[in-house]
């Protein structure tokens, strides 16, 4: 067997593995069942794994439930006991020990007094200026993505499905930007009808086959409002973004997507200390 050949099975496990760990959040996961999925020893699919992901399997599963605990903490109003059990703790002491170690706050004070609170504040005292907002021209984008359909929050697997088949097909290279594509309004849409993209930017000629496929940003004005922690928060910096700083700024909304731009990695570092710039787009 060659090498393309052997990254290639690569990579169909994993978009299998990856598949299943999205889909059983709320399950246990055992990461020797992982292996059997990925139709390898746990030996050598644990060191496949990481050396494609930058993380260990365990790693990823602890990072993504607690990345859905922020989320149903911010969004919903289930108790913190429901949200632990459902994240995978056996009981509330261990989930607010490991939470309050990525968050800085135990589950229930972030409930209140998180950082998606401050744009709350903003959007009732309407201060345009709160928030780092610039104006910048930005030039097109030539991209490749993944799609992706269903709650915005769970895109990261498009994104594992994307970087999964970029290096097993060594097409990643250094420098290529992480971007996010979205193209519905989550309070106009059911939210497993929600369509995005995840994807990276690339230059010149470039291969695109299944699961790929190409995708482009118009070029032009955008607005662009640099957001620092959890990913949970995000839908809040949304709402001061239209409800604050655009009716107040004078500008008006191009007929074109809104994007995302991720300046740093959440496999490398804390939910809180994560950068992420939202691009709307003005005539």
């Amino acid at each position: 067997m060659n090498e393309e050949t052997a990254w290639a099975g690569y990579e169909r496990r994993l978009h299998r593995v990856s598949a299943y760990i999205y889909a059983h959040l709320d399950e246990e996961l055992d990461l020797d069942r992982l292996s059997e999925i990925a139709c390898m020893s746990p030996h050598h699919w644990h060191r496949v794994y990481r050396a494609v992901h930058g993380e260990t399997l365990a790693a990823t599963v602890k990072r993504l439930r607690l990345q859905q605990a922020a989320a149903d903490l911010v969004q919903t109003s289930l108790s913190v006991e429901a949200i632990a059990r459902r994240s995978g703790y056996p009981n509330v002491q261990s989930f607010n020990r490991t939470f309050k170690a990525l968050y800085r706050l135990p589950p229930a004070r972030y409930r209140n007094e998180g950082s998606h609170k401050a744009f709350e504040t903003t959007l009732i005292e309407g201060n345009p200026d709160m928030y780092d907002v610039t104006l910048r021209e930005v030039d097109t984008l030539a991209l490749v993505g993944v799609a992706h359909t269903g709650s915005y929050m769970a895109i990261g697997q498009a994104f594992e499905t994307l970087y999964g088949t970029l290096f097993s097909r060594n097409l990643f290279r250094p420098g290529m930007d992480m971007i996010g594509i979205y193209l519905d309004d989550p309070e106009l849409v059911d939210t497993d009808k929600l369509r995005s993209f995840a994807c990276v930017t690339t230059h010149g000629e470039f291969p695109v086959e299944a699961p790929l496929t190409p995708q482009s940003i118009e070029g032009g004005h955008y607005a662009v409002l640099r957001h620092k922690g959890p990913y949970a928060d995000m839908p809040k910096a949304y709402q001061w973004l239209y409800a604050t700083w655009l009716p107040q700024s004078g500008r008006a909304i191009r007929d074109s997507v809104m994007f995302e731009k991720y300046l740093n990695n959440p496999r490398e570092v804390a939910p809180t200390e994560l950068i992420t710039e939202i691009f709307l787009p003005l005539k």
